[in-house]
């Protein structure tokens, strides 16, 4: 059987390729699930992917992940990062590790972004490297 890790988006990435390419990038979210696909079959994973704007998404999939015993999660939560409580409180409310994923660097940004709730307890972060950010955490993922 072959281990699933959960790559979970939040708002606006959606719109990845369009929104602010200078800091996000040209990669859209197909492209950059198609770096994933590759780099997971040759890892021996599959992906589970999934973009919301909703927070209660994010909350339900990160349960979602331990129901079906994913070996991993990489969220990219966006702005929920900074904001949202309830995504630090599912994280904490699973066994399944989290990966914090961030195509930019949050702590060379606008100072409301340095702090991050899923930081607090997430496994592991892979920020700033763009679309390849979501590559190496999931090369992380692979070798828990």
């Amino acid at each position: 059987m072959t281990d699933t890790v959960f790559v979970l988006n939040g708002p606006n990435l959606n719109l990845l390729g369009l929104r602010e390419p200078e800091i996000y990038g040209s990669d859209t979210l197909d492209d950059i699930a198609e770096m994933l696909e590759d780099r997971a079959r040759a890892l021996g994973l599959a992906i589970d992917m999934r973009q919301s704007n909703h927070e209660g998404h994010l909350v339900d999939w990160l349960h979602d992940a331990q129901a079906a015993g994913a070996k991993a999660v990489l969220l990219n939560a966006g702005a929920y990062t900074h904001t949202s409580i309830a995504l630090l409180d599912a994280i904490r409310a699973i066994r399944t590790p989290v990966i914090e994923v961030h195509l930019s660097d949050p702590a060379t940004r606008e100072a409301f972004r340095h702090l991050s709730y899923v930081a607090m307890a997430a496994a592991d972060t892979v920020q700033g490297l763009g679309a390849r950010s979501y590559v190496v955490a999931l090369e992380r993922a692979a070798a828990l």
